[in-house]
């Protein structure tokens, strides 16, 4: 069966080879499955229930949840069998932003998960007026439950809708997170998706039958490819949150998965807790981890061994990286990272250690790979986001000036880019440029090509054009390849350059408390708090070893001058209602850091 429209992925798994666990979560701390027949009937049964609310093709239905679970894929395929428009949002977004992306998109009904979403979603409901109904996932009290919904009187009209689906109809509107401003619902349709989708799962490891952990939210265009790449290959989907994939009976160690996504900071808090344990050995132990530690400096993917560095490898493998890989369930074929840029270092420890870390790159609006790393065929380069896909083509263009040579804006064309941005034709219209009469979507990321492996090309992203920093002398830096350098540094947490309109650049940095106070322990500082300790000259010092350690890696306009450690975490959604520093994916928000700590940026320059 050849698949063309997004739910025709489930269809071929139905017809051709139906599997008993398909996808599955924990349901009172036990995980439930469902078949690939039960996905399909209640998905069809709740198009049915949807119909009988009114819900029409075109028109616009969300879906919001904390964890990960079969229920959304179910929601999901119900909305797109009858040509609805799937809207689904994040979790931790206020109630403003709920009111302005179902104001805007004219959601009609919302499928809503566990904890505060009803709430927030029936608080936002008051100032939407489109939005009639809201279905949980979960029994609340009276509340109306997605179960009631089911319903066999227009499964007769369901099929007759879903065969005229057409694969270049819009599937879904995904709104970006965005670092500024009300966030852009970005069109996709099923072609879109299929197109990276289809060409992704050629590079990737996995098996029919094997298992696949899936933590990232579904909301982002990333793991909702992901899940349709599972689908089409037969894989099981443990349906999981990140609070419960560590320690002996967490996730990793119970399900054993072969594959699974992540973003690089969960990768950065799994090393920080490998190295913090090393930092607390004593004797032989703690040698032979960081002399193990050591032997991954030079890693690079393919690359071979013999001789005496062989039997040190063995060693290192047997003695210390063995454990790693019992940790993480034992069977992980690899990793794939995306979202936001994965520090060399990290993924040059994970691969050196047996756990290959593949680095990919994409937009939402690109549906979302252009690049990716592969497993298997040998095109793997550490420090880039692999090669582009075929499906794509991918040009630099430097014809604004301020880029290093070789470096250029990158572009994008293919059967991947998105329709548009809804109901934003001016915002459109500014993402695309025509070059020799070919129509390319502008990422804002800045890049350039680097030889690899089989002398192919591979993408090395080097910034963000919109974050470019512009000294008083007229110099522009580029941030983020300093921050990630300070990052890759266990003491430090998050770090953002700043220094616009100055004549020097400096870091605002956030600690790793846990490293810090593992340090403390053993020099035998008594903690007292962080804000306390932040004071303390010997702890200034640390810090400042971190930043000299980078400096040489950059030219004297791009190294940091000064910096001040702030006793606060940037997190992806503030308790106390205030504005996160963080993207629901971890990027920084660069305006409201800015805001935030204004006067301790101003103490650096004066």
């Amino acid at each position: 069966m050849q698949v063309t429209r997004l739910f025709d992925y489930l269809e071929k798994q139905y017809l051709e080879e139906p599997r008993e666990k398909f996808i599955g979560s924990k349901v009172n701390g036990d995980w439930k499955f469902y078949s690939t027949e039960e996905i399909r009937s209640y998905a069809k049964k709740l198009s049915s229930g949807l119909l009988q609310l009114g819900i029409k093709p075109g028109d616009k239905v969300g879906i919001v949840v904390y964890k990960n679970r079969p229920e959304w894929l179910i929601a999901d395929l119900a909305i797109q069998y009858i040509g609805a428009i799937g809207i689904p949002m994040y979790p931790t977004i206020s109630i403003r932003e709920y009111e302005y992306i179902m104001n805007e998109s004219e959601v009609k009904v919302c499928f809503v998960g566990m904890d505060d979403l009803y709430d927030k979603v029936s608080a936002a409901q008051a100032n939407v007026s489109h939005l009639k109904t809201i279905i949980c996932f979960d029994r609340q009290g009276g509340r109306p439950y997605w179960e009631e919904f089911l319903s066999d009187d227009h499964i007769d009209e369901v099929e007759r809708i879903s065969k005229g689906v057409k694969p270049d109809d819009l599937a879904t509107i995904i709104y970006t997170s965005g670092t500024t401003g009300n966030p852009k619902g970005v069109m996709l349709s099923h072609t879109n998706v299929i197109t990276v989708v289809d060409e992704t799962m050629l590079y990737l490891p996995i098996q029919k039958g094997q298992r696949t952990l899936s933590f990232l939210p579904f909301c982002h265009i990333f793991e909702r490819a992901v899940i349709y790449g599972y689908t089409s290959m037969g894989v099981e989907m443990y349906c999981t949150g990140t609070d419960n994939l560590g320690g002996e009976t967490g996730d990793l160690a119970t399900v054993k998965p072969h594959f699974f996504t992540t973003v690089p900071r969960l990768l950065e808090k799994v090393y920080e807790k490998i190295y913090n344990k090393g930092l607390v050995l004593t004797g032989i132990k703690k040698k032979l981890f960081f002399w193990a530690l050591s032997l991954t400096d030079d890693y690079e993917m393919g690359k071979q061994y013999s001789g005496i560095e062989l039997i040190k490898r063995k060693i290192a493998d047997k003695l210390i990286f063995s454990k790693w890989r019992a940790a993480l369930g034992g069977n992980l074929l690899a990793i794939v990272t995306g979202a936001a840029p994965c520090p060399a270092k990290i993924a040059r420890v994970f691969s050196a250690a047996g756990i290959p870390v593949l680095e990919g790159y994409g937009l939402t609006e690109t549906s979302p790979t252009l690049a990716v790393n592969h497993y298997g065929d040998g095109l793997a380069k550490i420090g880039t986001v692999g090669i582009p896909m075929k499906c794509v083509e991918l040009i630099l263009d430097s014809s604004d000036g301020n880029y290093r040579e070789g470096e250029g804006e990158i572009l994008a064309a293919g059967p991947n880019i998105m329709i548009g941005y809804y109901k934003q034709p001016e915002q459109t219209e500014s993402v695309f440029k025509v070059i020799n009469g070919k129509k390319y979507f502008i990422t804002g990321d800045i890049g350039m090509f680097v030889k690899g492996p089989q002398n192919k090309d591979y993408l090395k992203i080097t910034d963000r054009k919109k974050e470019l920093l512009k000294t008083s002398g007229g110099k522009y830096v580029a941030p983020a390849p300093i921050e990630s350098k300070l990052k890759e540094n266990f003491f430090i947490e998050q770090a953002m350059i700043v220094g616009d309109n100055q004549k020097f650049i400096a870091a605002l940095i956030t600690p790793s408390v846990e490293t810090l106070m593992a340090w403390c322990k053993e020099q035998g500082i008594t903690w007292t708090n962080l804000s306390e300790m932040l004071k303390r000259s010997d702890i200034m010092a640390k810090y400042q070893e971190a930043v000299d350690e980078i400096n040489p890696n950059f030219g004297h306009i791009e190294q940091v001058k000064k910096f001040i450690l702030l006793p606060v975490m940037w997190e992806p959604v503030k308790t106390d209602g205030s504005e996160s520093e963080l993207t629901p994916t971890m990027k920084l928000k660069r305006r409201v850091i800015l805001e935030k700590f204004r006067e301790e940026i101003s103490t650096l320059y004066f």
